[in-house]
């Protein structure tokens, strides 16, 4: 069964620990990488055992991101088909998987703030499912033949927060998701262990704004499963151990396109005209972020077999 770690500050202490129910086993490693975490794992230099340790409570340590800089941060745009449709795409006429990478200058914690720059307006959040990597790819894989059991080491929760109207008038897609607090992560990451990979599909992702849920939505309808997307990503770039992968986000997004007549009436304008249209209505949706508003995500199967924690995020000015 997978396991649960927490990467956590006690007192002026950092270091890596085994979630037991309401309880962390410290594990005496230090603040190491997750990179050097799995490694450590996978070649049994790090020992679990639960009774070498005197247990500290959940609520008495501070949670850290466990996905820890330098790693390199590749994403899936539009692969939920509600989603797609939001955005103003058709998923018919989508038929290529979209990747972008983010910046892990961004990363931060489950459980805090994330800050919204002065110039934002438009901040809109995007709970995904994260994967990483557990070995390095280097060549192309035969997507009949490899396993991607053998190349996802763990799961965790990512929100790929973004400022719409930086991404989208500027078409800065790293630069509008990579500001400082736009990638909590966390709080769980969840090593697999062999069998674990076939449960991925039945992961159930919930996101709500202060008690409203936004985005609701199961792993299997992504529209390019994970191994789908490694095998592709294996074709055109390197993947080390400790990369992450986020695999998109689910309809349900602040985000809107707006209607089709709107988007003929706006392709007669100037570029910078049509822009400034598209941020004026989108000021009018009231689902984007702001300031004091609490965001909760949770990442779990129905019967509690892999459980991925909560994400508790509250929007701050910057």
């Amino acid at each position: 069964m997978a396991k649960q770690f927490v990467r956590f500050q006690f007192k002026k202490t950092i270091d890596w620990g085994l979630v037991s129910h309401e309880n962390v086993l410290p594990l005496n490693i230090g603040d190491i990488s997750t990179k050097d975490l799995l490694v450590g794992l996978q070649k049994k230099r790090i020992k679990l055992n639960s009774k070498s340790e005197k247990p500290i409570q959940k609520k008495d340590v501070t949670i850290l991101s466990p996905i820890t800089a330098p790693c390199q941060v590749i994403c899936q745009g539009a692969n939920y088909k509600k989603h797609s449709l939001e955005s103003g795409l058709d998923p018919k006429s989508k038929t290529y998987n979209l990747f972008f990478t983010k910046s892990d200058v961004s990363l931060t914690t489950a459980i805090g703030d994330v800050i919204r720059p002065n110039h934002v307006k438009l901040l809109d959040y995007e709970i995904e499912l994260g994967i990483v990597f557990g070995k390095d790819i280097d060549l192309p894989l035969d997507i009949h033949s490899y396993n991607p059991s053998e190349y996802i080491a763990a799961l965790f929760i990512a929100n790929d927060i973004s400022a719409r109207d930086v991404q989208l008038p500027q078409l800065q897609w790293y630069k509008g998701k990579s500001y400082r607090t736009f990638f909590p992560a966390g709080p769980i990451l969840l090593v697999l262990e062999p069998g674990d990979y076939e449960l991925i599909h039945s992961l159930e992702m919930n996101l709500t704004v202060n008690g409203q849920l936004r985005q609701s939505a199961k792993a299997n309808q992504m529209v390019f499963p994970p191994k789908e997307s490694i095998a592709e990503l294996s074709s055109f770039t390197q993947i080390r151990l400790g990369d992450i992968l986020l695999t998109g986000t689910p309809a349900g997004c602040a985000l809107k396109a707006p209607g089709k007549l709107k988007q003929i009436f706006a392709s007669f304008l100037p570029e910078h005209k049509k822009w400034e249209l598209f941020i004026k209505g989108q000021q009018k949706r009231v689902e984007y972020l702001q300031p004091g508003d609490v965001i909760r995500a949770t990442i779990r199967t129905r019967d509690g077999k892999m459980d991925l924690g909560e994400q508790i995020l509250q929007i701050k000015q910057g």
